[in-house]
């Protein structure tokens, strides 16, 4: 019976061993390879600029890349659209842009109030809005009192002529200090001075008394109506002068640091197009709104010719003198990771990368604290392209700096004795898209065999529209290895449009070959 068994145990023992035996192979076949598992890798976004960032937000930034100087011939760099601008120190002035309010200018403001009680009689300036001359009249009003001390005015002023000769003592006095007193009611009442000639020289009690307009302007309220009775406190009229206006700015918390009491300012309104106001900053509010984080800057403008309505929506300019500064243009300035950087000449196409430090941006030029001196040349066009011959360079590390103006102009993309591989580009779809890539690059050595082993990266950028609201999009996608030479990764385009695309393939730490191209993707922005 135990015979039956053992045959078919004997059996199944030898079966597993062999199969153990199998995948041990298998095993060490693949650890000897070292053929990654994966079969593609995602491309991971390096955004130019921190503040920004990548807008699909997946991956990491790669490490910075390092840079190295290059050199162009004259036709290389005309070709590839080279431009040069100066660093130059001058005086700089930064802009701030808001939005404002125009409105009446409270110092401006006259009221109409009678010092006397009494009733109106006849109203002649009837409209809200209504323009008045200084010296026009508002209005008539009666007042028992203004008889009453008229009467007693004539009175005293008889005494004091009938006395003025009197023999007794302090009589004569006494009459012309009762007709002072009289005189002074006058003034206190701000009874004008045409009233009191008119009182002497007809010796008749005025009926009404005429209330004329202190000021020119507009009538903004008005209260005065006949057979109105009228106290000192009842406030008849208030008259704006227009001639200046105030304008209320709305300015971020952020930028009051820099605005100043007394700084110029400019002023646009869409009703009068390509016409400018100008004006001043004259008083900067203490409080800051909770909701939209801004402060009021009240801004002094003059408005002889009341163009400017108050309650008008105006867009205002206030310039910020920042002295004088070094700067450069901001086309002359690489944003690269979290390094700022330029490229400068040093004559016969010699581009030396330097890492600066910038200030504020004023205009279109960036204020330069640390990196240039003034009257150095720097690339201010096709910074990317450089950028990408230095980053060859300095990944190749074969570039040795020539002295300025020292030898001829190496032509770029020449092959050299490390470069003896050559790349096939291809994507997958064969016109590129907006979105989801496949990146496939055959290497191949000088005798067409495949080249194994070697680490490609595709570097993929797009320059920044400013113009659209666009932050320039740089792309790192390392590129994994498929066999026979071939090498595949997967990348996340971000927008439609032409992207610049750079192909780097190193073995043992050294470049075996890099090719610059350009693809047309499909898809909006």
């Amino acid at each position: 019976m135990m015979s039956n068994y053992r045959k078919p145990f004997v059996l199944a023992l030898i079966g597993n061993v062999v199969f153990i035996c199998v995948l041990a192979g298998i095993w060490w076949t693949a650890r000897r390879s070292g053929v990654p598992q994966s079969s593609a890798v995602s491309a991971t976004s390096v955004p130019t600029q921190p503040s920004q960032g990548n807008a699909s937000g997946a991956g990491t930034p790669s490490a910075e890349t390092p840079l190295a100087p290059v050199q162009l011939s004259a036709e290389r760099l005309q070709s590839i659209g080279v431009k040069f601008g100066l660093v130059e120190r001058k005086p700089v002035q930064d802009e701030i842009r808001a939005t404002g309010t125009v409105a009446i200018d409270e110092t401006r403001l006259s009221y109409v109030q009678t010092r006397i009680s009494g009733h109106i009689e006849k109203v002649f300036a009837d409209a809200t809005y209504q323009y008045v001359t200084k010296g026009q009249r508002l209005f008539t009003i009666h007042s028992p009192e203004l008889v009453v001390a008229e009467r007693e005015y004539l009175l005293a002023r008889q005494n004091a002529k009938n006395l003025s000769q009197s023999s007794v003592p302090g009589v004569a006095a006494g009459a012309a200090s009762m007709l002072d007193s009289s005189r002074e009611r006058f003034m206190q009442w701000n009874i004008p001075d045409q009233e009191i000639v008119r009182l002497e020289s007809t010796g008749q009690v005025i009926d009404a008394l005429e209330i004329d307009s202190p000021a020119s302007g507009y009538i903004t309220e008005r209260n005065a109506l006949p057979n109105l009775n009228v106290q000192p406190e009842t406030r008849l009229y208030t008259i704006a002068d227009l001639s200046s206006v105030w304008v209320l700015a709305q300015i971020f918390q952020n930028d009051l640091g820099r605005i100043r009491v007394g700084a110029p300012t400019l002023l646009t309104v869409d009703s009068y197009p390509g016409r400018t106001f100008r004006g001043k900053v004259d008083f900067i509010y203490p409080d800051v709104d909770m909701t939209t984080r801004t402060a009021r800057a009240r801004l002094l403008f003059s408005n002889s010719n009341l163009t400017l309505s108050p309650g008008m929506y105006v867009n205002v300019v206030l310039q910020v003198p920042l002295g004088s500064q070094l700067v450069v243009p901001i086309s002359g300035v690489l944003q690269s990771g979290t390094r700022q950087i330029v490229f400068v000449e040093r004559g016969a196409g010699y581009l030396e990368p330097r890492e600066v430090q910038l200030g504020p941006q004023a205009g279109d030029e960036y204020i330069v604290l640390k990196g240039l001196k003034s009257g150095e040349r720097i690339v201010t066009s096709a910074n990317f392209l450089v950028d990408s011959e230095s980053q060859l360079q300095a990944a190749i590390g074969s570039f040795v700096p020539p002295p300025p103006g020292a030898g001829a102009a190496a032509a770029v993309n020449t092959p050299t004795a490390q470069s003896a591989a050559q790349i096939e580009f291809t994507t997958e779809p064969a016109t590129p898209r907006k979105g989801t890539n496949l990146y496939r690059v055959k290497l191949t050595g000088a005798d067409g065999a495949p080249v194994t082993g070697a680490q490609l990266t595709v570097r993929s950028y797009m320059p920044a529209m400013p113009a659209m609201g666009m932050a320039a999009i740089n792309i790192a996608t390392p590129l994994s290895e498929k066999g026979g030479g071939v090498y595949e990764g997967q990348v996340n385009l971000e927008s439609g449009g032409t992207w610049q695309l750079t192909v780097t393939a190193m073995k043992n730490g050294i470049a075996v070959a890099a090719k610059q191209l350009s693809a047309n993707a499909e898809g909006g922005m």
